[in-house]
C-alpha cells in the first residue's frame, strides 16, 4: 500500500531535458551538441594539484571542518574586489553552483502565484529552480539584445499582481548566445527603477568574451535594485560547484537564512582550494586560453552551418562569447520529433520548447560548440542537415 502523500509543490518538479538528453549521448558514437559542460581541457588539474597539497598541509583541520555559511573570507575578498562596481564581502554569500543561487531567491522572493518576468526563451535550469515556488511565470518578448523595454513595462503588472521579480542573463546568453548592448541595458534598468521591481542579474559566461568585453553589468548600474549571480564553474571547474550571490545588505540577511537551511555551507575545501588557486592572477592567464579554445570552436559552426545548411530556411545567432549558438528550422520541423532522427545520424541537441515559460517555438534548438573538436562540429552539423533535408523530404 502507498502512503506517500507529496507536497503540492512536487508536482511542479519535472527532470531536465537537458540531463535526459545526456543520457542518450552514452550511446557510442554520438557527437553531442547537446550538454552546456565546458570543455574539460580547460580543467586546470595542475593548479589544483598544487593547491590541494598546500591546502591540507598548511590548513587541513579547517578545511575539513565545517564553516561560516556566508563563505571563505578571502575568496569572498577576492570576489568583491574584482566586480566592476563598489562591492563589500560582507554583500557576497558563496554558494554550492549558481544554481543553488536561484533557488535561494526564489525560496525568499517569490510565493505560489507571484509575478516572474523572464526572458523569452530563457535559462531551463532556471524555470527548473524557482517553479518549487510555483510563480506564475511570464515571458517578455526578446530580440536579438534580450529583453524588449516595452513589453518589460506591459507585463509587469500592477497591485497584488505585480512583478516581484525578473530575472535576466545579459552576457551570452543560455540558451540563444545573445548579448545585451549597452543601450538595451541601461534602458532595462532605468524601467525597471522607475516600476520599482528588483532584477536577479545570472552571469556565468561574463569572462568567455572574444573580441571584446561586454558592457557593464546591469547591477553595477543599480546596486540596490539588483541581485547579481557568478560561478567559477566555467573559468575553473564545474565539479567544485562554486558559485556566489552579491545582494544588497537589506536582502543579505534573508539569503544567509535560506542558504543555511539548505546546506549550512558550501565546501570549504573547495572554497579554500579555489582561493588559492587564484590568489596570484592566475585566472588572468587562464580564462584567455579558454576565450582562444572557444572562439576557433564557434567559428568552426558558424562555417559548417553556412555550408552544410545552404538552400534552407534556417535562421542561427553569432554569439560573441560563451558557450551556445541557438538555431530555428524551417517551417514544419518540430525539433523534439526530429531528434530521434538525429541520434540515428549520431548527433544530438536540445530541442529549444523547452526553454521558453510559454508558447515555446518547436522549431528550435540549442546547440553547444565547447566539448567538441573542430572536426567533430563539421561532421556533426552536416549530420544535422541531413536529417532536417530527410524530414523535409517526408512531409
Amino acid at each position: 500500500m502507498n502512503n506517500w502523500t507529496l507536497a503540492k509543490r512536487a508536482s511542479t518538479m519535472n527532470p531536465s531535458v537537458i540531463r535526459e538528453i545526456l543520457k542518450v549521448t552514452e550511446k557510442p558514437g554520438i557527437i553531442s551538441l547537446a550538454g552546456g559542460l565546458p570543455s574539460p581541457k580547460t580543467f586546470p588539474i595542475e593548479a589544483f594539484k598544487s593547491a590541494a597539497n598546500k591546502v591540507l598541509l598548511q590548513d587541513g583541520a579547517s578545511s575539513l571542518q565545517y564553516a561560516a555559511s556566508e563563505g571563505y573570507a578571502p575568496l569572498r575578498e577576492f570576489i568583491a574586489q574584482q566586480l566592476p562596481w563598489d562591492v563589500s564581502p560582507d554583500q557576497v554569500l558563496i554558494t554550492t553552483g549558481s544554481q543553488q543561487g536561484l533557488d535561494l531567491v526564489g525560496k525568499i522572493m517569490l510565493d505560489e502565484g507571484s509575478r516572474l518576468l523572464v526572458e523569452t526563451p530563457t535559462y531551463l535550469g532556471a524555470l527548473q529552480a524557482f517553479s518549487p515556488q510555483q510563480p506564475e511565470v511570464v515571458g517578455v518578448d526578446s530580440d536579438e539584445h534580450g529583453m524588449i523595454p516595452a513589453d518589460l513595462e506591459r507585463k509587469v503588472g500592477t497591485g497584488a499582481q505585480k512583478a516581484r521579480l525578473i530575472y535576466l542573463l545579459p552576457n551570452f546568453q543560455n540558451p540563444t548566445g545573445r548579448t545585451m548592448d549597452d543601450v538595451r541595458r541601461q534602458a532595462v534598468v532605468e524601467r525597471l527603477a522607475q516600476l520599482g521591481v528588483p532584477f536577479l542579474e545570472d552571469n556565468p559566461y561574463g569572462d568567455l568574451w572574444y573580441d571584446e568585453e561586454p558592457a557593464a553589468p546591469l547591477t553595477a548600474r543599480n546596486p540596490e535594485g539588483g541581485l547579481y549571480l557568478g560561478s567559477f564553474s566555467k573559468v575553473l571547474a564545474p565539479g567544485l560547484r562554486l558559485g556566489y550571490i552579491v545582494a544588497p545588505k537589506a536582502i543579505y540577511p534573508k539569503l544567509l537564512q535560506a542558504k543555511q537551511a539548505a546546506d549550512l555551507h558550501t565546501p570549504s575545501f573547495n572554497q579554500r582550494m579555489v582561493a588559492e588557486v587564484i590568489k596570484d592572477g592566475f585566472l588572468d592567464r587562464h580564462v584567455p586560453t579558454i576565450r582562444a579554445m572557444y572562439k576557433k570552436q564557434r567559428n568552426a559552426m558558424l562555417a559548417a552551418l553556412e555550408q552544410h545548411f545552404a538552400g534552407l530556411d534556417v535562421q542561427w545567432t553569432r554569439p560573441i562569447g560563451g558557450m551556445f549558438l541557438w538555431i530555428r528550422m524551417p517551417q514544419g520541423i518540430d525539433t523534439v520529433k526530429m531528434l530521434p532522427a538525429a541520434v540515428e545520424r549520431n548527433v544530438a541537441y536540445v530541442p529549444g520548447s523547452a526553454f521558453y515559460a510559454a508558447n515555446p517555438d518547436h522549431r528550435t534548438m540549442r546547440l553547444s560548440y565547447v566539448t567538441a573538436s573542430e572536426e567533430q562540429i563539421h561532421i556533426a552539423i552536416k549530420a544535422l542537415a541531413d536529417t532536417v533535408r530527410a524530414t523535409l523530404a517526408q512531409q
